[in-house]
């Protein structure tokens, strides 16, 4: 159940930083339907989710197999990367598409908004490992 309910977390994080990303990049083009959006949430958005729900599992799948995960006697730092990868990378694209309002304040140069997500990420990352993480990963 718990491995369930992980992998359900995990492909959630890359469909909403799948959907995030592109609506992102495609919202700076001159197509005028992508910009409508119903009580803030843009329309383009909502159906890249749906579509990116589908393939969030193929995307996962590929990206263990890309970094030999099956293949390693110690699992467990990659795991580590991977999960915070997936929480670090949604923050921000949720933040870029629902609050561009947040990328402005800076510290020292750099876009707070990265500080707090890289932070958030690292305690997310400790939290989720602390509930889903078993040896036999």
């Amino acid at each position: 159940m718990k491995l369930q309910i992980s992998t359900w977390l995990q492909n959630l994080g890359i469909a909403s930083s799948i959907a995030s990303l592109f609506t992102l990049f495609f919202r700076l083009s001159d197509f005028e339907w992508i910009t409508k959006s119903v009580y803030h949430i843009p329309v383009f958005f909502v159906i890249l989710f749906l579509i990116s729900l589908i393939i969030a599992e193929d995307v996962r799948k590929i990206c263990k197999r890309i970094f030999w995960y099956e293949k390693r006697k110690v699992k467990r730092p990659i795991w580590q990367v991977g999960i915070g990868f997936i929480f670090f990378l949604a923050q921000i694209s949720m933040v870029m598409v629902f609050s561009k309002e947040l990328t402005q304040p800076q510290l020292g140069g750099m876009p707070l908004f990265l500080v707090f997500a890289f932070m958030n990420a690292f305690i997310l990352t400790i939290i989720y490992e602390e509930i889903f993480y078993r040896t036999s990963n």
